[in-house]
């Protein structure tokens, strides 16, 4: 393996180019779609951090978060306001939109507005949601389960692929550690990438510590910029960050998410270092 960061494939949607040497893809928005105003606002500051720092942007938000540490957690607005919201999103801003897609039979309702289908990492061994992901002609985003082996990906990415499937994309999120704890082992970032895969860095979900308040996650917002910053030094493909004006008042995952003021001083430091690691 080169002391550089290896090049992967170039993948493209419609406006979207991910992979070989284009500026990292930062896919950014709150974990749950609590309200139109709250993502309007959000999405508004990702476009004018594309603007000034000149890397595409992808808005997520979760209009159902199905896995949650207790069935009383608060789970987004549903697929029929969610995916309104999301429209409404890339109709104002004219951003690409994602989010997860938990079942075979709302792929399709939800491939309308998604240009990226982001499969959870709870269920990336779920054949059938992977197929029906790849058979839509947009592009997946595989989050790799934190029990999964790099070496597994191959496998996962090949149930994902469709005759009209333009890519697939490995989100990398943390590797289970005992109980109520995950870690990162970076070396999983360049062997996926020497494997032919966009690799996405997942900097909050990595720092979450499962189900460890009880009925809810917690998590280490504080080490959302070191890990960054060591996955900007990977050379990977992307970077995914769920971010919010009020962290400590977010529904959901608010312990592991960004300061939405925070963020450009973070993005600022990740372009930089990915720009080194990938010479672009």
């Amino acid at each position: 393996m080169s002391h550089l960061a290896p090049e992967t494939p170039l993948l493209t949607s419609g406006s979207l180019a991910v992979g070989a040497k284009s500026p990292p893809l930062i896919i950014a928005g709150p974990d749950s779609l609590e309200s139109e105003e709250l993502a309007l606002t959000i999405a508004a500051e990702l476009v004018r951090l594309q603007d000034k720092l000149q890397v595409p942007f992808v808005f997520k938000g979760s209009y159902d978060k199905a896995n949650r540490s207790s069935h009383l957690s608060y789970r987004g607005p549903g697929i029929e306001a969610g995916l309104d919201i999301l429209s409404r999103v890339k109709q104002e801003t004219g951003l690409p939109v994602t989010t997860d897609v938990h079942s075979a039979e709302e792929v399709n309702q939800a491939a309308e507005v998604l240009d990226i289908l982001q499969v959870p990492a709870f269920l990336c061994r779920q054949n059938d949601l992977l197929q029906a992901c790849g058979a839509t002609g947009k592009l997946v985003n595989i989050k790799k389960g934190q029990f999964l082996d790099p070496a597994n990906i191959p496998a996962r990415a090949a149930a994902a692929t469709g005759p009209e499937t333009p890519g697939v994309l490995i989100t990398e999120r943390g590797t289970t550690f005992g109980h109520g704890d995950l870690v990162n082992d970076f070396r999983g970032i360049p062997t996926m990438r020497e494997g032919g895969f966009c690799v996405i860095f997942d900097a909050t979900h990595s720092v979450q510590k499962p189900g460890a308040l009880g009925d809810r996650s917690d998590g280490k917002r504080e080490m959302i910029p070191h890990l960054a910053r060591a996955a900007a030094g990977t050379g990977c493909d992307g970077f995914f960050f769920e971010v919010h004006p009020e962290p400590d008042e977010a529904l959901c995952d608010g312990p592991n998410s960004l300061r939405l003021d925070q963020f450009e001083a973070l993005l600022r430091q990740v372009i930089e270092i990915d720009r080194i690691a990938r010479q672009l």
